[in-house]
C-alpha cells in the first residue's frame, strides 16, 4: 500500500520537468530584462528588448496559469508568481522615480495647473476681500461682532477686553517660544489646521461652488475682525506686519484651494459635450494637482508662522519678508515650467 502511494511522485516530477523544459529559457530572459529595468531603468533596454518584454510577460502569465491548473511543485509556482509580479511592475509601472516625479510636479505640473485657473483665483481673491471688508466694518463699529464671528480657538483670549499693551506684549512682540515649541508643536498644529480648511474649501466645490465661496468669505471675515480689533487700539500696522510674514503664503494657499474648487464647480455646472460626472473627472485632475500643491504653501506658511514670526521683532522686516514671499510665489507660478512647455 505504501509503495502504491509513492508511485504518483515520479509522474509529477516528470510532468514538472517537461513543463519547465520548453519554457524556462523565456523565464530566464524575462528575469534578466526585469532585473535590468529595476536597477538601470527602462531606458537601459534596446528597441528589440522593449518589444520582447511584453510578450515574455504574457508568456510567463500563461505559464503561471497552466502551472496552477496542473498543480506543479510549490517552488515553481512561487517562482512564477514572483517573476510575473516583478514583470508587471516593469511593463505597467511608473516610468519615473518617485523623487523625479515629485520634482517634475513642483517644477512644471503644479505651476502650469495654477495658470489654468487664474480667473477662478481672482474670484476667490474677491470673495476673501469681501469677507475682510465685512468683518472689519462690523467689528469697527461694535466689537461684540468679534466674539460672534471669530471662533474661541482662533481668538485665543483676544477680544473686546484686550488692551493695547497685552496685544503688543503677548501677541505681536511676544518672546520666541524656543525651537521645540515653535517648529514642533506650533508649526505642526498650524499646518494641520490650515490643511483641513484648504481641503474643505477645495472639496466643497462639487456643490456648485457655493460652500467654497462662503468659506472663503468667512476666512476673510475672521481676518477683517482681527484687523478692526487692533485698529481700534492704534496698532493695526503692527498687526498687519505680524501676519504678513506668513499670511501672504497662507492666504495664497487658501485661495488656490478655492480656485481649484471653483474650477470643479464650473465643470459640474457647464458640462458642455460631456456628462457632468465625465466633465468633472476630466477637469478634476488639474484641480486636484492644485489642491495637492497648495499643501506645500501651507507647510511653508506653518514654518514661517510657527517658527520664524516671533524671531523677527521688526514690523518693517516682517512686511519685507511678506513682500519677498509674495514676489517669489508670483514668479514661481508665472514662470515655472514655461520653458519645457515651449
Amino acid at each position: 500500500m505504501t509503495e502504491a502511494a509513492a508511485c504518483p511522485a515520479p509522474a509529477i516530477a516528470l510532468k514538472s520537468t517537461e513543463f519547465r523544459r520548453g519554457r524556462e529559457e523565456g523565464w530566464r530572459e524575462l528575469e534578466t530584462l526585469v532585473e535590468r529595468v529595476r536597477t538601470r531603468g527602462i531606458r537601459s533596454l534596446s528597441a528589440e528588448e522593449l518589444q520582447r518584454l511584453p510578450s515574455l510577460y504574457r508568456a510567463a502569465i500563461s505559464s503561471l496559469s497552466v502551472a496552477r491548473s496542473i498543480a506543479l511543485d510549490r517552488n515553481l509556482l512561487l517562482y512564477l508568481e514572483n517573476l510575473t509580479l516583478r514583470a508587471f511592475l516593469a511593463v505597467y509601472g511608473p516610468r519615473v522615480a518617485i523623487l523625479r516625479g515629485t520634482l517634475d510636479f513642483f517644477r512644471e505640473g503644479f505651476p502650469a495647473a495654477v495658470r489654468t485657473v487664474r480667473w477662478h483665483f481672482l474670484i476667490a481673491f474677491a470673495a476673501v476681500l469681501v469677507g475682510v471688508l465685512a468683518g472689519f466694518w462690523l467689528t469697527l463699529s461694535d466689537e461684540f461682532w468679534f466674539t460672534a464671528m471669530v471662533p474661541s480657538g482662533l481668538a485665543d483670549d483676544r477680544g473686546p477686553a484686550s488692551t493695547r499693551e497685552s496685544l503688543l506684549q503677548e501677541e505681536i512682540f511676544a518672546p520666541w517660544p524656543g525651537a521645540a515649541r515653535a517648529f514642533g508643536t506650533m508649526a505642526s498644529f498650524l499646518f494641520s489646521h490650515n490643511t483641513v480648511v484648504g481641503i474643505l474649501v477645495f472639496s466643497l466645490g462639487i456643490a456648485a461652488g457655493v460652500p467654497t465661496l462662503l468659506l472663503l468669505v468667512y476666512q476673510g471675515v475672521i481676518y477683517g475682525a482681527f484687523i478692526a480689533l487692533h485698529y481700534n487700539r492704534g496698532i493695526a500696522v503692527d498687526f498687519l506686519g505680524w501676519t504678513a510674514i506668513h499670511g501672504v503664503t497662507e492666504f495664497a494657499a487658501i485661495m488656490l484651494c478655492g480656485a481649484a474648487g471653483l474650477a470643479i464647480a464650473e465643470q459640474a455646472l457647464f458640462p458642455g459635450r460631456y456628462g457632468r460626472m465625465e466633465n468633472v473627472a476630466l477637469g478634476g485632475r488639474s484641480a486636484a494637482q492644485i489642491a495637492i500643491g497648495a499643501m506645500l504653501l501651507f507647510f511653508v506658511a506653518a514654518v514661517l508662522e510657527g517658527g520664524f514670526r516671533q524671531l523677527v521683532a521688526s514690523t518693517e522686516a516682517r512686511f519685507a519678508i511678506g513682500a519677498v514671499t509674495g514676489v517669489l510665489w508670483l514668479l514661481y507660478f508665472g514662470r515655472a515650467g514655461r520653458e519645457s512647455a515651449a
